[in-house]
C-alpha cells in the first residue's frame, strides 16, 4: 500500500502545467525572426545529413558468376551471349542502381540559432511552452506516475516534447514508454522535432539547465 501511495503522490504533484514567460525567467529573444524559407532549409539539411547511405545494389562487375562465354557465338540457333552477369539476364549485375554514398549539406549556426529563438518565440506567444513541477519516483522509474502526471496537467494526448538532463535518467525512462511524448536532452535540439510538437515542457528543477540552452541561441 506505501508504495501505491508513493506512486500517487507523485503523479499528482503535477496536477496543474504553468504558461511559462520568458521575462520571468530573464530571458530576451532576438527582435529578427527567421522566415518560412529559412524553417525549411533546415529541415531539409537535418532530414539529408539522416539518412544513412547504405542502400546499394551489385553491378555487373560484382556479381559472382563465371566469366566464361555462355555459348559459343555461332550455330546454336540462339541469340548472341557474352556473359551470363549481363543485366538482360536474370540474376545479373544491375545497370546504374544505386550506390553507398554519404550526402552532407549544411547550414549556418545564425540561421540555425535564429529558427530556435523564433520557434521559442512562437510557442510562449501560444501559452504553448509549460513547467511542470514534477520529480521522478524515488524507488525508479514509473510510467504510470509520469503519465498521470500528464494527464492531470491536461497534456495526455498531446503531441509532447520534454526537456530532460542527461543525467536524469530516472525521468527520461518514465516518460521514455508514452507513444505521445518526444523527449530530447538540453544539448541537443533540433528544429525539426520541436516544430512537430503541440507543447514543449520542461521541469522546474531544470530551470537553469534550459535557460543555459536558451542563452546559446540568442
Amino acid at each position: 500500500m506505501s508504495k501505491q501511495k508513493n506512486t500517487k503522490e507523485q503523479g499528482t504533484q503535477a496536477s496543474i502545467a504553468q504558461a511559462v514567460s520568458l521575462k520571468d525567467l530573464g530571458i530576451s529573444l532576438p527582435e529578427k525572426k527567421i522566415k518560412n524559407s529559412g524553417f525549411s532549409t533546415l529541415i531539409r539539411v537535418l532530414l539529408q545529413n539522416w539518412r544513412q547511405g547504405t542502400v546499394a545494389c551489385k553491378g555487373r562487375a560484382d556479381v559472382a558468376y563465371s566469366r566464361k562465354k555462355p555459348w559459343k557465338q555461332k550455330g546454336t540457333g540462339r541469340a548472341r551471349a557474352g556473359s551470363a552477369r549481363s543485366p538482360i539476364w536474370r540474376g545479373g549485375g544491375v545497370s546504374f542502381g544505386p550506390q553507398a554514398r554519404v550526402r552532407t549539406l549544411q547550414a549556418m549556426k545564425k540561421l540555425k540559432r535564429g529558427a530556435l529563438a523564433t520557434a521559442l518565440g512562437e510557442f510562449e506567444q501560444r501559452q504553448k511552452l509549460m513547467m511542470l513541477d514534477w520529480e521522478a519516483p524515488v524507488q525508479g522509474p514509473k510510467t504510470s506516475a509520469a503519465y498521470a502526471a500528464l494527464k492531470n496537467a491536461g497534456l495526455d494526448g498531446r503531441k509532447i516534447t520534454i526537456f530532460v538532463p542527461f543525467e536524469d535518467m530516472t525521468t527520461y525512462a518514465s516518460f521514455a514508454n508514452i507513444p505521445t511524448v518526444r523527449l530530447l536532452f538540453y544539448d541537443q535540439p533540433d528544429i525539426f522535432s520541436l516544430i512537430q510538437s503541440d507543447f514543449w515542457v520542461l521541469f522546474k528543477k531544470d530551470q537553469e539547465h534550459f535557460k543555459g540552452m536558451v542563452e546559446q541561441w540568442t
